[in-house]
């Protein structure tokens, strides 16, 4: 859970252009800038889609505990346990969170995250 993982709001055209940035400081043979673990949304509605108030209290819960298991989580934080199973299984797939323990049936925080 060492690194920071940035969450911002950025039109397609941006993140286009860092590309762009980063291919053209490779071929003149430029150092690489120190790599940094992104998040994009394209707009404020899609964040708030994605990062709702319960997925949020369901991060800072992880990043409490560490690893801990969904029936674990639902308990802890008195909701169903299909609800949280569903929020972790956004949360992973948006690369917010990591399955881990025996059988994969344990979740993680992957980082700690900053929301610009």
């Amino acid at each position: 859970m060492g690194k920071n993982i940035q969450v911002e709001i950025r039109a397609e055209e941006e993140s286009a252009q860092e590309f762009v940035k980063a291919w053209r400081r490779a071929e003149a043979g430029k150092p690489a800038k120190a790599p940094v673990e992104r998040l994009y949304f394209q707009d404020l509605g899609t964040l708030l889609q994605v990062l709702t108030p319960r997925r949020l209290e369901l991060l800072k819960a992880l990043h409490e505990a560490g690893t801990e298991s969904v029936r674990s989580l639902a308990r802890r934080l008195q909701r169903d346990y299909k609800n949280v199973y569903n929020d972790a299984q956004a949360l992973e797939r948006v690369g917010l969170i990591v399955r881990g323990g025996q059988w994969g049936r344990s979740w993680g925080p992957m980082g700690t995250f900053l929301i610009f």
